[in-house]
Order: structure tokens, then C-alpha cells, then sequence
């Protein structure tokens, strides 16, 4: 049987709800992993199902720390995604990467602490391959897409992801551009990996909104001039949405579909039934339970 396409959006700061569905409906799911950020809001945008929700919840009301990856990626699961789009709020390393422009990520730096970012525990190990942590496909659909409409739009980059929920000390600054990465935030490198768990594709739209802290001759960050910010750039991400979707092709070809086939460890037989009935979903047929 073909894959259906099903979208799923996570939206970021400033993106809690998606504009222009039609057959909307609000689905409220138990997870094995505990609850998700919020309701989803399912619905089409043309021929596309699309299953939306807002990481921090509507209102704002689930820090980064807080923020229940594994419950909302595995909910995308249940309801039938197979490509999730994140709209994210970044800050940049990088003069060139200006306040207002857009970079499609393609890598990841994990500076977090506190964060559960497996579905593998207790009972199966499974090791994915994530040296590329996003799906080309996706970022060039979003890059391209982002190019039509006017946008300046870096293709690829670096997102380091802190912990949070403060802001970078001037030190942490510098040190991640002596690094080379591009750009700073505290959400989307969790998803990635948890998606690729899930064997659905994912890519960020990193929306940037202030020169982190490291800029000596620019403002320091506030949250007033990044409220500023956003408020354009999501009307602007919106649209680069809108766009992308079509451009999205109903198959698969990319290697995100099959990062399970080969990445269970674990010899089946020794797999507790637990284990096989909380990660069904995500396993599928590729794990049989061993014949009696």
C-alpha cells in the first residue's frame, strides 16, 4: 500500500496556530511518553492532510526544558505524519545571518542537560543513523520555497541546541562561533532525533530573530526587539509553508523511511512485552514477536 502524505507542522515561538486549513478538527491524545505540548489541530491545506501543533503550547505556556518531545513526535506518529516541518526562533552567530532572514538547518550541536531525546529504553536498544539530521528533500523544498517568496534564506547551517530557558551567557556566545555554528535555540535537535526514531522525515525553518548576545556593536538581545522580530517573520513563514506543501512528492525516496531497518540491537526474543506494546506504533512489523 502507498505511504499517504501526511504533514506535520511544530510551530515555535510566535506560531500557535496554522492559518488557512480547512476540515479543522481538534485531536487530543494519551501518549505512552505522557502528554503532549497541547491539542494537535488537524485539517487540509489543498489536497494535504496536516496535523499542526505549538511546542510550547498556546499561550506560551511550556518551556524549552519542559517541552514533552517524545510525547508530541510520537502523537505525529499516531495520526498518520510521515514529514514534520518545524518553524523555530533562532538567534544568530553569524553577521551575515541578519535579523529577519530565515536558515534552513542541515546540523545539529546538542548543548542541553535535562532532556529525554530516545524512544528506546527499558527493554530495546536501537541505534539510528543521524550523522545527516534533517531531511535534504524537505530543506530544499522549504529553501526553495523560501527563495520564491523574497525571503533571505541561508541553505544549511548549524543550530546549536542550549538548554535554556535564559539566554546565552557572553562566553557561551563566543564559543559557539569559534565553532562555526550559525545559529542558537532550544527545541528543535530533540525533535530531529526522535523523528528519525519514528522513521518520519524532518527539517527547521529557523526563523532568526536577534544577534545573541556575542554582536559588541548591535543591541544586546531583548525580548521586546525579538517580539518585533517574530511578529514578521511568522507571517512570513506561514507563507513559506503555504508554498512548500505542494512541492512536498507523495513517495519517499529519502533513507529517513527505513532509519529503523537495521538499527535494533536488541535479539527479539529477549524484547519485554512492555517494551513491544509501548514502541508498537513506532516498530511496526519490524520487530515479530518470537513464535512459542
Amino acid at each position: 500500500m502507498a505511504e499517504e502524505l501526511v504533514l506535520g507542522v511544530m510551530g515555535g515561538s510566535g506560531l500557535y496556530d496554522m492559518e488557512g486549513l480547512s476540515e479543522l478538527k481538534e485531536v487530543r491524545l494519551a501518549t505512552p511518553f505522557g502528554e503532549p505540548s497541547d491539542a494537535f489541530l488537524t485539517g487540509r491545506l489543498g489536497s494535504v492532510r496536516v496535523v499542526f501543533l505549538p511546542r510550547h503550547g498556546r499561550g506560551h505556556r511550556v518551556s524549552p526544558t519542559e517541552i514533552n518531545a517524545r510525547a508530541n513526535v510520537w502523537g505525529m506518529k499516531a495520526l498518520g505524519v510521515t514529514r514534520i516541518l518545524s518553524v523555530s526562533a533562532v538567534g544568530s552567530l553569524r553577521e551575515d545571518v541578519a535579523p529577519g532572514d530565515f536558515v534552513v538547518v542541515d546540523q545539529f550541536i546538542d548543548r542541553t542537560r535535562h532532556r529525554p531525546d530516545t524512544f528506546f529504553e527499558r527493554g530495546v536498544v536501537a541505534h539510528v543513523m543521524f550523522a545527516d539530521p534533517v531531511c535534504k528533500e524537505l530543506g530544499d523544498i522549504l529553501a526553495a520555497a523560501a527563495r520564491e517568496l523574497g525571503v533571505k534564506v541561508h541553505h544549511g547551517g548549524t543550530y546549536v541546541n542550549m538548554e535554556g530557558p535564559q539566554f546565552s551567557t557572553r562566553a557561551e556566545s563566543r564559543l559557539y562561533r569559534s565553532w562555526g555554528a550559525d545559529v542558537i535555540g532550544m527545541t528543535n535537535l530533540q525533535e530531529a532525533r526522535l523523528a528519525r526514531e519514528a522513521e518520519i522525515c524532518y527539517a527547521t525553518l529557523a526563523m532568526s530573530t536577534d544577534y545573541d548576545c556575542w554582536h559588541e556593536t548591535h543591541e544586546d538581545v531583548t525580548v521586546e526587539a525579538i517580539l518585533a522580530v517574530m511578529r514578521k517573520n511568522v507571517s512570513q513563514a506561514r507563507e513559506v509553508l503555504r508554498r512548500s506543501v505542494p512541492r512536498i512528492p507523495a513517495v519517499r525516496t529519502c533513507p529517513c523511511k527505513d532509519a529503523l531497518q537495521y538499527a535494533i540491537m536488541t535479539e527479539p526474543g529477549r524484547i519485554p512485552d512492555e517494551a513491544r506494546d509501548r514502541l508498537g506504533l513506532l516498530l511496526g512489523r519490524r520487530l515479530e514477536r518470537p513464535s512459542s
